[in-house]
């Protein structure tokens, strides 16, 4: 069971960490050039068509890091899945405490600012989840030695 928790928990996290970059390099500096006036429709097409894509892979992710909390293969060290979970703690963290407020805002409030607050922002998603990722392979390395 834990090799399984463990592949599903790298192919979620690297589609994530993939994702991400994408948000950060190219998505997001176009939502920053999006004029106010169209704010309101592009806010809302963006949320309902982000959840469409995102919300498999986050949920895999999530529930194959409380399997390898609780059992990881042997060969993994310890300490790796709590690295990787905390990691996580910060992605979804960051998402629910920066991005998903500033999508709200761009819906309610339209503001020229909106987008380069997003891009800047960001950076705590992009980071843990490209972090998480080399964890991910680190823990795939050390399960089939």
């Amino acid at each position: 069971m834990s090799q399984i928790a463990l592949l599903a928990n790298t192919a979620g996290t690297l589609f994530m960490v993939g994702l991400i970059w994408f948000v950060q390099r190219v998505h997001y500096p176009l939502l920053a050039q999006v004029g106010v006036e169209y704010q309101i429709s592009v806010g809302h097409e963006h949320q309902r068509r982000t959840s469409q894509v995102v919300g498999l892979p986050m949920a895999v992710e999530g529930v194959s890091t409380l399997v390898l909390l609780i059992e990881r293969p042997d060969q993994v060290f310890a300490w790796l899945p709590w690295a990787g979970a905390f990691l996580l703690a910060i992605s979804l963290g960051s998402t629910v405490f920066l991005s998903v407020p500033l999508h709200q805002k761009m819906i309610s409030h339209p503001s020229s600012q909106i987008g380069q607050n997003l891009v800047a922002t960001n950076w705590p998603r992009t980071v843990s989840w490209t972090l998480r990722g080399v964890i991910c392979l680190v823990m795939c390395v050390q399960a089939i030695n």
